[in-house]
């Protein structure tokens, strides 16, 4: 049975065997912006087309990493936030490069879970800094056929502006406040810097122009 927690947004699946922390998470979307929490059983959230994001508690699971992977089969489409069992960067890593947009374990609260979901549904990924530098580092030492040098995108004084807040891991909200410019224009920028860079996400922007000055073509 799924339970509406807000009747208009993003609809954001919940699934969890613990109703005191289904409660918590609940609460922590109620009366949210642009985000509305369903909970449900798993197979009936994977069933409605319309579920593109899933908060899937997996923490007291030991095969967790065979549910994530299952259900990222399923539905591909679907951004994954994924509370797993406490284990370290190692399994962060794991999860989130195994599809996971997010990982975090059971000690974090609602508000940490609140401000993980609005990441993801954002377009980024959430993961401690350290474990987000590891895979930049992973994915910037996976050797590359050899291809023919092309310039980096030209981006406008503002795009470099917005560019340089993103690589210090701000938030669009932390961008609007530190340029003075409302938020839906700080994503109308990073849609721009990432047509231009050729990526779909916030991350691999970031790798893209780690890539870029490393090779002295920073415009």
């Amino acid at each position: 049975m799924q339970v509406n927690v807000q009747s208009s947004g993003i609809p954001v699946g919940v699934i969890s065997k613990e109703p005191i922390w289904v409660a918590g998470i609940c609460s922590a979307f109620d009366q949210h912006d642009f985000i509305r929490a369903f909970v449900g059983e798993l197979d009936t959230l994977l069933e409605d087309p319309s579920m593109r994001f899933l908060i899937l508690d997996l923490s007291n699971e030991s095969n967790w990493f065979e549910i994530q992977s299952m259900v990222r089969q399923l539905r591909p489409d679907i951004r994954l936030v994924i509370v797993g069992p406490a284990g370290g960067e190692g399994m962060i890593l794991r999860s989130i490069r195994a599809g996971a947009r997010a990982f975090l374990d059971p000690s974090s609260g609602p508000f940490a879970l609140r401000q993980a979901v609005e990441a993801v549904v954002r377009g980024t990924i959430w993961a401690p800094r350290q474990v987000l530098s590891a895979i930049i580092d992973q994915l910037m030492s996976v050797p590359r056929a050899p291809a023919i040098p092309v310039a980096a995108p030209t981006f406008s004084p503002r795009e470099r502006q917005v560019l340089d807040l993103i690589m210090s891991a701000c938030s669009n909200r932390e961008i609007a406040e530190e340029l003075g410019i409302e938020e839906r224009t700080v994503k109308a920028y990073v849609t721009s810097l990432m047509r231009k860079s050729g990526v779909d996400n916030r991350v691999l922007l970031s790798v893209r122009t780690a890539q870029n000055a490393s090779r002295g073509l920073r415009s």
